[in-house]
């Protein structure tokens, strides 16, 4: 896919942290994203991969740091755009309604709102699906409505949090390639929280680890890999295998979690 090297996204010095004694999650987390670019963030449970997609979204304020998106705000369309690890559907609405949502208080109207909430659903393959209700829907379907509410507002960056983690693997693989599917063909920019680091070398242009007590960035490794890919390729698992190394040396260095 053609990009434009240009940052859409810098983090300058991020610190984070939970409760009364302020003690941090993140520290220290400086990061460039450029646009166009899929990026995934891997680290042991718990190191605060989830965290900083929060930060990044405006969820919750850094302690210390700065977050700054570099796109343009536009009227009917947000600049960034948030899928959790559950699809978060809203049980009394029906499927095109859990899509409309994100859209709402944007300034369009009702058919405006309906068009595009019906383009999103066409872009992952639900259109069909549109009049069902969230418990109609299989994991996969829910996730893809997700994905379609979030794809709906026409984000420049989209934070995406371990989405299929819950999934068999065959849904998983789909989903992936579904992903880099649309992906290509908005040129969103995508950060994509995952655990899997299989999954990490398949999707992505760049993997961030996170590590230590607070986490930082320990590891920033580009993938000059060829799309398509194939699943299960020397290339591929020869990365993996890199960053598994880097994983254990988190635990044997007392650094995970």
């Amino acid at each position: 896919m053609d990009t434009v090297t240009a940052p859409i996204l810098d983090l300058d010095g991020i610190a984070f942290g939970f409760g009364g004694d302020g003690r941090p999650v993140l520290e220290g987390l400086s990061l460039s994203v450029d646009r166009g670019h899929f990026i995934a963030v891997v680290g042991p449970s718990g190191v605060g991969k989830s965290t900083l997609l929060r930060v990044i979204a405006g969820l919750v304020p850094p302690m210390v740091g700065s977050v700054r998106l570099l796109s343009q705000i536009d009227a009917g369309r947000r600049p960034m755009a948030i899928v959790f690890q559950d699809a978060r559907l809203l049980p009394w609405r029906r499927v095109l309604g859990n899509v409309e949502l994100g859209l709402e208080g944007l300034g369009l109207s009702r058919a405006d709102r309906r068009r595009r909430a019906e383009a999103a659903l066409a872009l992952v393959g639900l259109s069909d699906h549109d009049r069902k209700w969230p418990h109609q829907l299989s994991g996969g379907q829910r996730q893809r409505v997700g994905i379609a509410r979030a794809l709906a507002v026409q984000p420049d960056l989209l934070l995406v949090d371990e989405p299929f983690g819950a999934l068999d693997a065959i849904t998983r693989d789909l989903l992936q390639d579904e992903l880099l599917r649309i992906w290509q063909a908005t040129g969103a920019t995508i950060i994509f929280v995952t655990h899997d680091l299989n999954e990490a070398v398949y999707l992505a242009d760049r993997v961030i680890m996170l590590g230590g007590q607070p986490a930082r960035i320990i590891r920033d490794m580009e993938l000059d890999l060829p799309r398509p890919r194939q699943r299960n390729t020397s290339a591929l698992d020869a990365h993996a295998d890199d960053l598994r190394g880097a994983m254990s040396d988190i635990f044997i260095g007392g650094s995970g979690i």
